[in-house]
């Protein structure tokens, strides 16, 4: 009996799976409403949608209907989309609700930005993106700059009109599918030393007169 109590006592905790983003409540907060029954519009100011990890905020915001199941909202002023592990900034933006969640948000400004926390990385290091449009896919797990896009890791950096950076494989593809010539630029910075030690460079001794010799001695005339 305290055999079969010890091993039930050991037994590991069963967890419930997270709901998928779908079944996830969405939460709306806004500073103040303007309900428009006649024209079925909606407008809200100062206003902040959360569902799970993703939070959607802005001054202004309008849709027609308060209807997450298929509906697309503008915002304006002060755009942010908080993204796991990461932010989307902007001036604009069209954020896109279908089956309750979600699916696409696409952003606008001069520039709009983005950053992402790089996994398996130095702890703080960012990958971050400005561009003149940054469309972000949720289902996909991508984000696409168009217009003079730049993206770095904190060391490299490139450049090009379309950058494709995948979230969750941390990789980027620079304008899929062109044929011309320079159209992407990649900038590779030499990675610093850790604080205390010395390249090489450094560390070799310089050559020169040596330090306290004593100069040879004048010759004197008979």
């Amino acid at each position: 009996m305290l055999l079969a109590a010890g091993a039930v006592a050991a037994a590991p905790a069963v967890v419930a799976p997270a709901k998928p983003a779908a079944q996830q409540p969405i939460n709306l907060e806004a500073a103040s409403s303007d309900f428009d029954y006649k024209n079925n519009s909606l407008l809200f100011r100062r206003v902040k949608i959360t569902q799970g990890p993703m939070t959607v905020s802005a001054l202004e915001a309008s849709a027609t209907g308060l209807n997450f199941d298929d509906s697309k909202w503008s915002l304006k002023g002060q755009v942010v989309i908080i993204v796991p592990d990461g932010r989307l900034e902007s001036n604009a933006a069209q954020v896109t609700f279908r089956n309750n969640e979600i699916v696409t948000a696409v952003i606008t400004g001069t520039p709009a930005s983005f950053e992402q926390k790089l996994r398996d990385k130095d702890k703080g290091q960012l990958a971050k993106g400005k561009a003149g449009k940054i469309e972000y896919n949720v289902q996909a797990g991508t984000v696409r700059l168009n217009g003079q896009a730049w993206l770095t890791d904190g060391q490299n950096d490139i450049r090009g009109e379309t950058l494709v950076y995948d979230i969750g494989k941390q990789r980027v593809a620079a304008n899929p599918g062109a044929t011309e010539p320079g159209g992407v630029r990649i900038t590779i910075n030499p990675k610093a030393p850790p604080p205390g030690k010395t390249t090489p460079a450094q560390a070799a001794p310089t050559k020169g007169p040596t330090t306290g010799a004593k100069p040879p001695p004048k010759e004197t005339k008979p």
